[in-house]
């Protein structure tokens, strides 16, 4: 007749030495779990932090590699260490990838949100952006992308985080 109490199934989780939860379940390329035992892509250690420059590449490789999912993953670690007056960039930076993982894995609502968000951020420092980063030209891919979005966006170029070095 129901009326009980249910409790939910207790799951063994990889812990870290803090004891908090991990998720070392293999991923594919956009960062999807696979089954355990599969074979999947080298993931991004989670203690991984890189100094702005070397964070910009190694997005940019796992952006051209397409590895969106992942490139997020150092993106996030810039943001979550950087300082105050740079965070909104770095957060939309990650956004940005994560926009791209969502519209990659077919999901445009995602991807629209994402990027969305990517946009407003990223676009704060257009005028001054540092490091070299593309700022506006990041804004125009978002906007690009966006657009496309109710047609469905076809293939969709990589965006390029950091102007050429002999670009003004």
């Amino acid at each position: 007749m129901g009326g009980g109490l249910v409790s939910p199934e207790r799951v063994d989780r990889e812990r870290d030495a803090r004891g908090r939860a991990q998720n070392a379940r293999p991923r594919d390329a956009l960062g999807r779990p696979l089954p355990r035992g599969a074979v999947g892509v080298e993931r991004v250690p989670e203690d991984l932090v890189l100094d702005p420059a070397p964070a910009l590449v190694e997005a940019q490789r796992l952006l051209d590699a397409g590895m969106p999912f992942h490139a997020h993953e150092v993106l996030e670690a810039s943001w979550k260490s950087a300082p105050d007056e740079e965070r909104e960039l770095w957060q939309g930076l990650a956004q940005l990838a994560v926009g791209l993982t969502h519209l990659l894995r077919g999901n445009p609502k995602g991807a629209t949100t994402l990027l969305q968000r990517a946009r407003r951020r990223i676009g704060l420092y257009a005028d001054a952006p540092p490091y070299g980063i593309d700022a506006a030209g990041l804004v125009a891919w978002c906007d690009e992308v966006l657009q496309t979005l109710p047609e469905g966006p076809g293939e969709v170029r990589v965006p390029v985080l950091k102007r050429a070095q002999n670009a003004p």
